[in-house]
């Protein structure tokens, strides 16, 4: 792990985004604003393992450190080019930033959507995962251009 035991503790916020390309038949299934499933309603859960997830990064990402979030938030909508869009953001006050856990929670909530929703197709592609924005920390980092699948 990198050592940041003298580094300034500041306000560290990231947000990261997903998408998840899926069939005309899957898209059908969308009402209500989400997706039902046998095994339940498809963005409700997505958002909650996408919480799990960015809360249990430093288990999954080796050397990763563990950070107790002071808050996350996991977004999903269905985009104008009819793909689902997963926008998770975090934040906590420490010595070490966030943009870990933001990608992870965006990844977990597309594997989520993929899990439930192959039961009407396995046509999905999860696409571009990546940092949008991140504050807090030697530099601050903004994308200007968001890139689709």
């Amino acid at each position: 792990m990198v050592n940041v035991g003298s580094k300034q503790a500041t306000q560290r916020y990231a947000k990261a985004r997903a998408i998840v390309q899926v069939s005309d038949e899957i898209l059908a299934q969308f009402q209500d604003q989400d997706i039902q499933t046998k095994k339940g309603p498809v963005f409700q859960t997505a958002i909650i393992a996408g919480i799990m997830g960015a809360k249990k990064t430093g288990e999954l990402i080796p050397l990763c450190h563990p950070l107790g979030l002071d808050n996350c938030n996991v977004s999903i909508q269905i985009n104008e080019q009819n793909q689902i869009e997963i926008v998770c953001e975090a934040s906590l006050f420490a010595k070490t930033g966030v943009e870990m856990e933001a990608m992870t929670g965006a990844s977990i909530a597309a594997l989520t959507i993929y899990d439930m929703c192959k039961a009407f197709s396995h046509d999905i592609t999860i696409g571009s995962i990546q940092l949008i924005e991140k504050t807090g920390g030697k530099r601050d980092f903004r994308r200007d251009f968001v890139s689709e699948v």
